[in-house]
């Protein structure tokens, strides 16, 4: 059964055909609404994660429920086809879970509203926004369970239901989820300024529909999907071979010892059609790092990685759909069966954009990006006050190095998503009981090559507060690939400091990690992986680097073949001789450089990370 919009004007929308200026108007006028929907979300917001770091994802789709602006592709498709009730002009849905909605939302943190925009008694376009919370109930602070086996451990599941029915706020349906959270002040906030930027959204089309019309506005948005898949199937023409070609990477571990995760994808093109099989893939995981991965997700994620290494100049949005065949292994990781724990999908997620990145770049490497921070590491810090006893607890996204590319270097200590940003020092320092005493991009830690991948940053927490925190982090087992001769990226690595002088080396995912005032973390990002010869970089670059201090001079000698002295100059003789003797090592005919094996790291895993090697993951 599907969701049945009621429309009170049944009358067809007019094709109008639309000049190309027109067209240029209405589509950054939509792009602008989008932004401004951002701008009023992180403005009204009160958890850090949403308002300081942009942890939510908006879009404005056509009639049909495609996506025209936003970020993550369209979810209204598999939402209509889920829901199981009427639509009416003035009605907001409120759903956070995934398995009721085929994956519109990925796990319970992820509140999506979503508005249909009606005009004359006619549905006229979609605006939605989902943001992460930071707690919506469950087993631990932040409801983010590194051991869940179900998705019952996880806090709240919201079906899709009803918020505002016909603009009025149904109270007891808010009052009823707030109850179960640890943070309701904040929750209740985040989530009315999602509803508050989705408003806005329904603002800004009526006011293209007035100045242009509403038959004109439904063929601008109809042109520009039409528009997207032009390009995207030049550039799939050009781009995909007949050929298969196969990539596959590893999630390092599921929270509850087992691991590495395979996630594999063949690719190649039938005809003007692209085919994304992810056969081969390992089974769901008994822990929370399983994605379930919706299809249109997955073909805006190909789509956003074609336009930006082929075209940046495309606008992305759903119009190319129809041109990519997704096929997923049902009680695979990436589509797990119900119940399955979904928590921890982020790593899954992020490991997505390295799998892409590895199928397109084989049959162009010139144009190949090494691996990246592909994921988002989260730090969550929870307790009582010890003065006043009120209740803190924070959830913040780390940041790492962007992989070595071919135009340049990585970015160093930077978000895999382009419009998340740091909290401030001062924000945290001034709302929860905590010191940042060192925050540093960590030398060393991007690959080495032609073109350097970002480094990572070392962040160290020191705690003014009793407390629990929790860490959700991955690339501590495998690591980041280099390409063309490119070295991999340095490993992730979290040690906790006792005020005794003890120190701990963390899991990548662990839950209620006792902390005591006076106690320290340091918390260490993975670098990119470097892309083309190290020994090509130019020798001046390196010793700037040792300057700056995002090389040292070990490193720059054992991995650039650079040796600077104690003034930052270049010793050019003794470089030459390190270089010629480097150059004999490096193997450029491999496109990847993945490092070494995983029976290899299993045997070395202790030594090398202080933590015991995962354990071949077992069929759920």
């Amino acid at each position: 059964m599907a969701a049945t919009i009621i429309q009170t004007n049944e009358t067809p929308f007019s094709p109008i055909e639309v000049d190309t200026i027109t067209l240029d108007i209405i589509e950054n006028a939509l792009r602008n609404a989008r932004e401004e929907m951002d701008a009023t979300l992180f403005r009204t917001a009160m958890s850090p994660g949403i308002r300081e770091q942009g942890d939510a994802f908006p879009l404005i789709a056509d009639r049909n429920g495609l996506m025209v602006v936003g970020q993550f592709g369209s979810f209204i498709g598999g939402f209509l086809r889920a829901y199981e009730g009427e639509i009416e002009e003035g009605d907001m849905i409120w759903l956070s879970d995934p398995y009721s909605c085929e994956g519109a939302v990925s796990h319970n943190n992820d509140w999506l509203i979503i508005r249909p925009i009606f005009r004359q008694g006619r549905l006229t376009a979609w605006a939605c926004m989902f943001g992460h919370q930071t707690d919506i109930g469950g087993k631990v602070p932040g409801s983010l369970p590194t051991d869940a086996t179900s998705i019952f451990e996880e806090g709240v599941r919201i079906p899709p239901i009803k918020l505002f029915r016909k603009d009025v706020l149904q109270e007891d349906i808010l009052k009823l989820v707030l109850h179960q959270v640890r943070m309701p002040e904040w929750c209740r906030a985040d989530l009315l300024a999602i509803v508050a930027s989705c408003r806005v959204a329904e603002r800004r089309v009526n006011e293209i529909c007035e100045r242009f019309g509403d038959d004109l506005f439904a063929s601008a948005t109809d042109e520009l999907l039409a528009r997207n898949k032009r390009a995207m199937g030049h550039l799939i023409a050009s781009a995909v071979s007949e050929k298969k070609v196969s990539f596959e990477d590893y999630i390092c571990d599921d929270g509850r010892g087992f691991g590495p995760y395979k996630l594999k994808c063949t690719m190649w093109r039938e005809g003007e059609k692209v085919i994304l099989d992810f056969d081969g893939t390992d089974p769901q995981a008994v822990g929370s790092v399983n994605f379930y991965l919706n299809e249109n997700m997955l073909k805006m994620f190909f789509g956003i990685y074609m336009i930006m290494v082929f075209d940046p100049q495309v606008l992305f949005n759903d119009g190319f759909y129809d041109l990519v065949d997704v096929r997923i292994p049902e009680r695979s990781l990436l589509k797990p069966a119900f119940p399955a724990a979904l928590s921890c999908r982020t790593h899954a997620l992020g490991r997505i954009f390295d799998v892409l990145g590895g199928l397109l770049g084989q049959g162009q490497p010139e144009f190949l990006n090494a691996a990246g921070f592909s994921s988002s590491p989260h730090l969550m810090y929870s307790g009582f006050h010890k003065d006043s006893r009120e209740w803190f607890q924070l959830f913040q996204i780390g940041f790492g190095g962007i992989p070595g590319r071919p135009w340049g270097d990585g970015p160093d200590g930077h978000s895999l998503w382009p419009g998340f940003t740091n909290v401030p020092n001062e924000f945290l320092e001034r709302y929860f009981p905590m010191r940042i005493t060192r925050y540093t991009s960590l030398p060393d830690s991007g690959g080495a090559g032609k073109n350097r991948g970002g480094n990572g940053i070392l962040m160290t927490y020191a705690f003014l507060n009793d407390g629990i925190i929790a860490i959700h982090d991955d690339r501590w087992f495998t690591s980041p690939w280099g390409v063309n001769g490119g070295e991999p990226g340095e490993r992730s690595r979290k040690v906790l400091r006792r005020k005794s002088g003890e120190e701990i080396i963390l899991p990548a995912k662990c839950d209620n990690i006792e902390v005591q005032e006076g106690d320290e973390l340091d918390y260490i990002t993975w670098g990119g992986g470097g892309w083309g010869s190290p020994v090509e970089r130019d020798a001046d670059l390196v010793a700037l680097e040792v300057k700056r201090g995002l090389v040292s001079i070990e490193g720059a000698f054992d991995n650039y073949g650079v040796k600077v002295r104690d003034d930052f100059t270049v010793d050019e003789a003794a470089t030459t001789a390190r270089r010629a003797e480097m150059a004999k090592t490096i193997d450029t005919s491999q496109i990847f450089n993945f490092g070494p094996s995983i029976e290899e790291l299993r045997a070395r895993c202790e030594v090398e990370t202080g933590l015991p090697a995962p354990m071949p993951p077992r069929q759920h």
